[in-house]
C-alpha cells in the first residue's frame, strides 16, 4: 500500500480546496426582509431554494427567497466532504423510496439543472453479512426490489467469482446492487443547485444567523445576522427553513424550540440533531488483483466501507466508530490512528491484494 497522507488532506482534498477558493466571490447583500429564509447553504439549504424558485415560477409567481450560509467556501460542509453515494439498500421503506428518487434526479440532473455533470458512477453498493445478519439482509432486499430498487443476493461463491479479489471469510451473504446505485460529485449537485436556485430569483448571502426576534404574538418574525464586518443586521421573513445540517439543533435552540415555554406542546420538544465527526481517510494501492474500475462500495459487515477514487488506484474508506467512541467534533483534525487499529485490519482482511 502506497499511503497518501491516509486521510481526506489529500491530492482529492486539495482540489476540493480549490474548488472552494473559487467560490470565495462575495455573495448577494443581505435584503432587510424576504418572504422564506434560508438558513444554511449547504446541500439541503440550496436544494429547498432550487425547489421552492423552481415550484413557484411554474405557477407564474415570484417568491422571495434568502439563503445565508456562514461557511461560504464550504470548506466544513459536509455536503462537500461526503463520498457522495446514492443507494436504496435500507430497511426503512421511505428510505428506499427516496434513494429512488434521489437516483432519478442525478442521472436526469440536467433537465433540471442545465448544463452541470454530476460524474455519476454507476457501480452499485455491495453490503455483506456474516451468518447474524443474513436474515435480516433478505428481508431487506425483498423490501428493496419489491418498491423499484434492482439488486441481488449472492452466496460466497457467486462472491467469490464475481469479486475475484474478495475474501469472504466469515461472510454468508452479500447484496450487490446492480442497477440505480454508485456515486457523484457533491460539489458539483451543490453549484448546480446554487446557480439554478440563483437563476431562479434566490439570493445567497455569507453571514451566520447569532438570534432571533418574535413579534408581538410570539411568532418568529426576523433573524439577526453576523455578517462578519461587525454590525448585527436584522433580516424579517414569513418562513424560516432551518437547514443547518449538524447544527440544527444549536439553531433551533436558539428560535426556543425546545423550551418548556413555548406555547404549542410540540414546540417544546428539543430538535434531535446534533454534530457527529466521520472520518474519510485516502489510501493508494497497485497490487494485482486489485479491485478494478466497476468495482462497488463495499460494506464489510463491521461497517467498514471502501470504494474507487478515480482511475489512479486510489481508493476512500472509513467507518462509523461505536457510541462509546465517538471523536470530539469541535475541530474537524483527524485521527491517524483511528485508521491504522481500527480499519486497515478489516480491509487487508477482506482485500488481500491491498497489503501488496
Amino acid at each position: 500500500m502506497l499511503p497518501l497522507g491516509r486521510v481526506l488532506r489529500s491530492r482529492a482534498l486539495q482540489q476540493l480546496q480549490l474548488r472552494c477558493q473559487s467560490s470565495k466571490a462575495l455573495g448577494d447583500a443581505l435584503p432587510n426582509s424576504c418572504d422564506v429564509l434560508i438558513v444554511g447553504g449547504g446541500g439541503m439549504g440550496a436544494s429547498s431554494a432550487f425547489w421552492l424558485t423552481s415550484k413557484t415560477r411554474q405557477q407564474g409567481k415570484k417568491l422571495n427567497v434568502l439563503v445565508v450560509e456562514r461557511d461560504h467556501a464550504y470548506t466544513k460542509a459536509s455536503t462537500v466532504l461526503s463520498v457522495g453515494g446514492v443507494r436504496q439498500q435500507f430497511s426503512l421503506a421511505e428510505n428506499i423510496q427516496m434513494g429512488l428518487y434521489g437516483h432519478d434526479f442525478i442521472v436526469n440532473s440536467q433537465m433540471h439543472l442545465g448544463d452541470v455533470d454530476l460524474c455519476f458512477q454507476p457501480h452499485g453498493y455491495l453490503v455483506m453479512a456474516t451468518s447474524k445478519g443474513a436474515e435480516i439482509l433478505t428481508q431487506n432486499s425483498k423490501l428493496q426490489n419489491e418498491l423499484g430498487a434492482r439488486n441481488k443476493l449472492l452466496g460466497p461463491e457467486a462472491l467469490r467469482k464475481q469479486f475475484p479479489w474478495l475474501s469472504t471469510d466469515q461472510i454468508e451473504l452479500g447484496c450487490y446492487g446492480i442497477e440505480k446505485e454508485g456515486w457523484f460529485d457533491p460539489w458539483a449537485l451543490l453549484m448546480g443547485f446554487k446557480k439554478q436556485a440563483r437563476s431562479f430569483g434566490a439570493q445567497f448571502a455569507n453571514g451566520e444567523v447569532i438570534g432571533f426576534e418574535w413579534d408581538g404574538a410570539g411568532a418568529l418574525s426576523g433573524a439577526v445576522v453576523d455578517a462578519g464586518d461587525g454590525i448585527q443586521r436584522t433580516v424579517k421573513f414569513d418562513t424560516c427553513v432551518l437547514a443547518a445540517g449538524a447544527h440544527s439543533g444549536q439553531l433551533a435552540s436558539l428560535a426556543n424550540i425546545g423550551s418548556s415555554h413555548a406555547k404549542e406542546a410540540l414546540l417544546r420538544v428539543p430538535l434531535p440533531v446534533e454534530p457527529r465527526k466521520r472520518y474519510v481517510y485516502v489510501f493508494s494501492t497497485q497490487g494485482e488483483n486489485c479491485p478494478g474500475l466497476a468495482t462497488p462500495l463495499t460494506i464489510d459487515p463491521d461497517g467498514t466501507y471502501f470504494r474507487r477514487d478515480g482511475l489512479g488506484g486510489n481508493f476512500l474508506c472509513g467507518r462509523s466508530p461505536c457510541d462509546e467512541e465517538e471523536p470530539n467534533c469541535e475541530t474537524l483534525d483527524v485521527d491517524h490512528g483511528y485508521f491504522d487499529t481500527d480499519i486497515w485490519p478489516t480491509l487487508a482482511n477482506r482485500v488481500p491484494c491491498f497489503e501488496a
